[in-house]
This record gives C-alpha cells, sequence and structure tokens, in this order.
C-alpha cells in the first residue's frame, strides 16, 4: 500500500470536513429555520466533493477527460441546489456553492503533491467564511464618504505622490514637494484610520488603536488628529489622551528600533533610557485606558464625520514639513558635523526618524561617537516631545494638555534616569 498516497487522501479529507463543519456552524447560528439549516451541505458532503477532486486527479491518468466531465456534473448539482436555495428559501447567496467548487479544486490539488498550497489555500477560506459577522458589520457602517474619502486617498498616494520630484527646488533650495506630500498622505491616513477605527470598534478601543497604529508612522500626526477629535467631545478626555500617550510611546521603541537597525553599539546606548521611558509610558496608557469611557463617538456631531480626511490640515501641516525640511538641509551644508546639537534640535521640531538614521549612520562611519550620536537622537526626542505638547495645548487645550504634560515629565524624566544610570555604571 502507498502510505503517501493515503496520507495525501486523508489530507483531502480532512480540508473538505472542517470546511464543511464551519459551513454546518455558520447556517446553524445564522438561521432560524432548522430545514433550512439541513438543507445546505454540510461536513459530510464538503468531505465526500474533496475525495471526488482527489479522485478525479488520480483517475487521470488513465482518462484525462475525466477531471472535465466530473467537473461539469458537480457545477450542474452546484446550480441546481441553488436554484432549490433561491426557490424554497428566496435566498440568493452562492457562499456554499463556491466554497464546494474550491474544495473541489482542493482535492485536485492535494493529489498533484500541492498539499502544503491546498492546505494554506483552505485556511484562508475558513478564515474567509467565519469572518462574515464582522464585515458585515463593516459594510453597515460604510457611507458614500467614506468611500470618496479611501478613493482620494488612493489617488493621493498612488497618482500624485510618484510624479512629485524628490529633490530641493526654488530660489533657496528650501522646498522638496515629494516630502511634503508624503507628510500631506501621512496626516490624512492618520485622520481617516482614526476615523474608521472609532466608526467600527467603539470610542474606547478605536482611538487607542489609532495611537498604537498612528505612532508606528508619525506620533506629531496622531497628536494633530487626535487633539482636532477631542475638541468636539470634551467628555472623553482619557480616551484621546491615552490615544496620544501610546503614539508618543511608541516614538521611544521605533527609535530604539531603527538605531539598532543601522548600529548597534548606538542602540545599546540609548537600551536603558528608552526602555525605562516606553515601559513608564505603557503604565501611563494603561491608567488612561482604564479610567475611560466606553461609549460610541458620534461622528456626526464632528468635522471628522464631515470630512474624514482633513486635507485643509494635512496640506498645511505638510507644507510647514517642506519648509523646515529645507531650512535643515542648508544648516547641514553649512555646519557639517560641528552643529550636529543644532540639527538635532531643528529635526526633533518636526520628525524624529530622519536624525536617528543620520546619527547612527555617522557613529557607523566613524564620523561621529557613539556618545555625540546618542545625545543628539535624545534632543531630537525631547525637542520633538515639547512640539507635540505645544500642539496639544494649543489645538486641544489646557486639560488634554496638562493630562500629556504628566505623561511627558514621566517618560521623559525616566528618560533621563535612564541616561544618567547609563553615565554611571557603563562609561
Amino acid at each position: 500500500m502507498d502510505y503517501i498516497l493515503i496520507r495525501s487522501l486523508l489530507i483531502a479529507v480532512t480540508l473538505g470536513f472542517i470546511i464543511g463543519l464551519q459551513r454546518t456552524m455558520a447556517n446553524l447560528y445564522t438561521h432560524d429555520e432548522k430545514k433550512e439549516a439541513y438543507f445546505v451541505a454540510g461536513s459530510r458532503t464538503f468531505a465526500l466533493i474533496a475525495l471526488l477532486g482527489f479522485l478525479s486527479g488520480w483517475l487521470a491518468k488513465s482518462a484525462p477527460i475525466i477531471v472535465s466531465i466530473v467537473a461539469f456534473l458537480l457545477v450542474g448539482l452546484i446550480i441546481l441546489s441553488y436554484y432549490l436555495k433561491a426557490v424554497l428559501y428566496k435566498k440568493m447567496g452562492m457562499t456554499s456553492q463556491i466554497a464546494a467548487i474550491i474544495t473541489y479544486l482542493l482535492g485536485l490539488m492535494v493529489y498533484f503533491h500541492l498539499e502544503q498550497y491546498a492546505i494554506f489555500i483552505g485556511i484562508l477560506m475558513i478564515i474567509l467564511l467565519e469572518i462574515k459577522p464582522r464585515l458585515q458589520e463593516i459594510e453597515q457602517n460604510i457611507t458614500p464618504t467614506d468611500l470618496n474619502a479611501s478613493i482620494l486617498l488612493l489617488a493621493m498616494t498612488f497618482l500624485i505622490l510618484p510624479i512629485l520630484p524628490d529633490e530641493m527646488i526654488g530660489p533657496y533650495k528650501l522646498f522638496n514637494p515629494y516630502k511634503t506630500w508624503l507628510m500631506a498622505i501621512i496626516i490624512a491616513s492618520i485622520s481617516f484610520v482614526g476615523y474608521v477605527a472609532i466608526k467600527i470598534l467603539g470610542n474606547k478601543r478605536g482611538v487607542l488603536l489609532t495611537g498604537l497604529f498612528g505612532g508606528l508612522i508619525s506620533s506629531t500626526a496622531v497628536s494633530i488628529s487626535l487633539s482636532q477629535m477631542y475638541t468636539t467631545q470634551k467628555e472623553y478626555l482619557n480616551n484621546f489622551a491615552a490615544g496620544i500617550a501610546m503614539a508618543c510611546t511608541l516614538m521611544y521603541i521605533r527609535v530604539l528600533f531603527e538605531a539598532f537597525v543601522i548600529n548597534q553599539k548606538v542602540a545599546l546606548t540609548l537600551l536603558l533610557p528608552y526602555t525605562a521611558a516606553s515601559l513608564s509610558g505603557f503604565i501611563f496608557v494603561y491608567i488612561l485606558y482604564k479610567h475611560s469611557q466606553t461609549a460610541a463617538f458620534d461622528l456626526e456631531k464632528t468635522d471628522i464625520g464631515k470630512n474624514p480626511l482633513q486635507l485643509s490640515e494635512a496640506i498645511k501641516f505638510g507644507i510647514l514639513f517642506g519648509v523646515i525640511y529645507g531650512a535643515i538641509s542648508i544648516v547641514q551644508n553649512h555646519y557639517g558635523n560641528i552643529g550636529v546639537y543644532i540639527i538635532s534640535t531643528l529635526s526633533g521640531i518636526t520628525d524624529v526618524d530622519a536624525i536617528t538614521l543620520s546619527l547612527t549612520q555617522l557613529a557607523t562611519d566613524k564620523k561621529l561617537s557613539l556618545q555625540a550620536s546618542a545625545n543628539g537622537i535624545v534632543i531630537a526626542s525631547v525637542t520633538n516631545s515639547l512640539v507635540k505638547l505645544g500642539i496639544i495645548y494649543w489645538i486641544g487645550g489646557k486639560r488634554i494638555g496638562w493630562r500629556l504634560t504628566l505623561f511627558f515629565l514621566i517618560t521623559l524624566g525616566m528618560m533621563g534616569g535612564g541616561l544618567w544610570l547609563g553615565h554611571m555604571f557603563f562609561t
């Protein structure tokens, strides 16, 4: 007996059985009429369909046309079952019918030694079948405004951005169109992600997830977007403060990771202070989250509900970023490594990623000491934190500003303590 063949046969039948079991359970829980659930093909039927696909591949060596004949008969039976379903129960969905066809093809794949791909596709199909309730919830919350905003964001990213020159232009070489528009896209994306997350997940989880994912891109952008949201729903102080604090905490982790990728020695110098800042930041976020409210965020009362992308604010910030980016380039050309701390301060006004990568690379090339590189990164981080705090006060007001002042006092204080301990014990 060919045990490899038996093994493949069992894989095909098991895949079909699991897919059929999912179909049975889904219909039992979603339909009130039991006889309708029994009418739907179940685990045994799907296991037999997978077995049919396997046998078709096996017999194809002797009769190549068998695969086409069986496929034709199977499609006929599926069309008949769909017709009866539509006539008897007035149901028009074709999910189970399409799943049956795919199951037949999976049986064929397993016979032709594509087990790994068949298993991957089978698991993917089960996931797609299982997330139907969540997809329906998302579809119910999508409006024409959301769809238009998504199309606009795609056009900004994939149509306009690629054709912009990535170089300094203008009389004084101060403006970079590509980087300016890229920052505008980032701001717009953060606003839209926050809009969708809050709409689908609710205020408490949505804002926090916006801070989490937005912090991986730009904590400054998150600070701007969530501060604007807070001005329209001030009763959710802790929710929005937690989202901003989460994004700012992610900045410390992002900087440490970027330094590690370029120069592990610089990263080790920053490890203690940035780890301390991150841990204290997460504790602060957890406390705010525990004291935040669970409530649906009423987007209809906000400007975000009317314009999810907030393009005007995004473009304004993008232009500001472009001007400062150009100014930093001039400072770099005139002062070089001597003005590293000045450059770090100026860079920290808009972003910490560029200066982090630049300083770690300078240390790698032996053009800058490890300590000077680490100090420059810390200066940029502190500057960026203070700028974000100023933005929060300016846009959001005193209440959320004071809440985030406590956050920055704690995290930057822990960073300073980590720097002092590192200097005491490791130098």
